[in-house]
């Protein structure tokens, strides 16, 4: 099937009146961020160095949202890889849209993330972006808050089918469960500089609680069930107040056995190693039970968990 429709009067591909309607719509309600303690992840940080490299190479003297998303297609990693493999475009294909584009915007705008001029487009899809990630409660941009981004704005709805997009948004902006191989497993040294203990039952009202408040009453119903367990196969942190300020739990979920999470870290304690300690807690116990493998379920910071314990996502059968 073809990534895009072509107009019966010309073969070049326009923007559409409902596109730029929708992003002079967006622009004029729009209210500047601050991005004074904005984080990117690697694999975000790589994707707009090489949208920069694209720009530089291309007849376009600036940057436009498709060099952003032929660099995500440059990625063969995590579930960018797998969108790679399911979509019907590649970056070869993107390149050759992009110079039949009429109408494009002239690249004019000093971006705060970038080095060359860019559109109105790509700074909104950045602002979108920033807008998803702080949604999902995260200090981190990544790919799928860009993706995400990209496709709802609307600014590369043309060079995409709808199956495309369809692709995207289903396996690169949402959650996705992953597996890490512990038969190898070692407790790497770094995990233990944090204040990380296991939950006893005496913490059952105070942890959830916590839960509940800075997550979610769902989230504090899976952790209640861990302490009808003997042993509670949770690890809470604290700071040096003895304020508890993360949480990681391991078989609990649903009861489900060779299962992590859920886990969660308050905001403004994130970008410590805090998260990384409380995963190899439970990953060390998990490994000790026996366990050569451990599920990561439902992911949302996909490349922390890559990093952490060379977690992979597990690729989807539904597409």
């Amino acid at each position: 099937m073809n990534s895009f429709r072509k107009s019966k009067r010309d073969t070049k591909i326009t923007l559409s009146a409902r596109q730029v309607g929708y992003i002079k719509n967006v622009q004029r309600e729009e209210i500047r961020l601050d991005h004074t303690k904005l984080y990117f992840t690697t694999r975000m940080k790589r994707i707009m160095e090489n949208a920069e490299k694209e720009a530089r190479i291309s007849k376009h003297k600036g940057l436009h949202p498709v060099h952003l998303l032929i660099a995500c297609f440059n990625e063969t990693e995590g579930a960018l890889g797998e969108i790679v493999l399911k979509c019907s475009v590649n970056q070869d294909s993107l390149r050759a849209l992009l110079n039949d584009i009429n109408n494009l915007q002239y690249p004019q705008l000093n971006s705060e993330f970038f080095n060359l001029p860019v559109t109105e487009e790509v700074e909104l899809v950045m602002d979108a972006a920033i807008r998803y990630m702080e949604g999902y409660n995260q200090v981190f941009l990544n790919e799928g808050h860009l993706l995400k981004a990209m496709i709802k704005t609307k600014v590369v709805e043309r060079l995409l089918s709808s199956e495309d997009q369809e692709t995207i948004i289903n396996l690169g902006t949402v959650p996705r469960d992953m597996i890490a191989h512990l038969g190898k497993y070692t407790f790497p040294n770094k995990a233990e500089l944090h204040h990380v203990r296991r939950a006893v039952k005496k913490d059952e009202y105070q942890l959830l609680r916590f839960v509940e408040d800075n997550f979610s009453e769902e989230w504090s119903r899976t952790i209640k069930g861990a302490f009808d367990q003997k042993e509670q196969p949770v690890y809470i942190a604290f700071d040096d107040d003895g304020n508890i300020i993360g949480f990681a739990a391991y078989d609990t979920y649903q009861n489900k056995k060779c299962y992590f999470g859920p886990m969660g870290v308050t905001k403004s304690n994130r970008v410590k190693g805090i998260g990384y300690a409380l995963l190899h807690y439970c990953l060390r116990d998990m490994h000790q039970i026996g366990y050569e493998y451990a599920i990561i379920g439902g992911a949302g910071p996909i490349e922390f968990y890559e990093k952490a314990c060379n977690a992979v996502v597990i690729p989807s059968i539904a597409n």
